[in-house]
């Protein structure tokens, strides 16, 4: 049995007759963290919502050995994929407690009654959202709301998580708790797929890494390896790095 959970082949996402994305070639091994960095409009988060069915593709999508090609969201779902999107899209009007069961309606829709049990993992994973169950998540802070929105992606048990800019707008403090979060699912044995543009906090954390620039693929390797590459370090890491008015955080 392979050990590389998801696997994307040749993957292309055209708008009309511009490809956003062009032929992209990325695998995740079984509990690893692997990062996608790179500028704004490069087609991050294309790609992502690609792999999760969100937008038509061509290419295949490899995911625990069964190959997808331009697939639905509840596929992928169902098939082990949940993805975190950068705008968290939670309900606000609802509880905490209740927008992460809500994470785990699939799985009780297929039989499976493991929600309270994996609701409690959850809880000792972000302790500040078992404090908070019963308040309205429209009430919570920006770090509290992006801890709800990764905490109901677990709650589907994922084989796979995906997560778009997870960073975004949060305070330097917020994004160390929230990159030690990423590393301590990691841990647990969840591999996770982190679009990023805090290309230095996810090099620090991840174990392989993908530059994205202008729907290509254009450098890849060990996150270490990367975090020293003259190319990477000048475009993303360098205090006058070309890219570095572009970045979040």
């Amino acid at each position: 049995m392979s050990d590389k959970v998801l696997e994307v082949r040749d993957l292309t996402v055209s708008y009309g007759k511009v490809d956003a994305l062009v032929k992209a070639n990325i695998e995740v091994r079984t509990g690893h963290i692997v990062t996608v960095i790179g500028p704004n409009g490069a087609g991050k988060t294309t790609l992502l919502s690609a792999v999760m069915g969100v937008l038509p593709s061509r290419g295949e999508i490899v995911l625990d050995g069964t190959v997808h090609r331009s697939p639905q969201v509840e596929q992928m779902v169902r098939a082990g994929m949940t993805l975190v999107p950068e705008k968290r899209e939670l309900f606000a009007g609802m509880s905490v407690q209740d927008n992460l069961l809500l994470g785990a309606f699939d799985r009780h829709r297929r039989g499976l009654r493991d929600s309270l049990q994996t609701l409690d993992e959850v809880y000792m994973l972000f302790p500040r959202l078992q404090e908070r169950r019963e308040q309205l998540a429209g009430t919570l802070s920006g770090g509290e709301r992006q801890m709800l929105a990764i905490g109901r992606a677990l709650m589907a048990r994922p084989r796979l998580l995906m997560l778009d800019e997870p960073s975004l707008g949060l305070a330097p403090l917020i994004v160390r708790e929230i990159f030690r979060i990423i590393a301590a699912l990691r841990a647990r044995g969840v591999s996770i797929l982190l679009v990023e543009q805090n290309a230095r906090a996810a090099l620090q954390v991840a174990d392989h890494a993908y530059v994205l620039e202008t729907g290509a693929i254009t450098i890849q390797g060990p996150a270490a390896e990367l975090a020293r590459d003259p190319r990477v370090v000048e475009a993303y890491l360098g205090l006058a790095g070309k890219h570095q008015d572009r970045l979040a955080g």
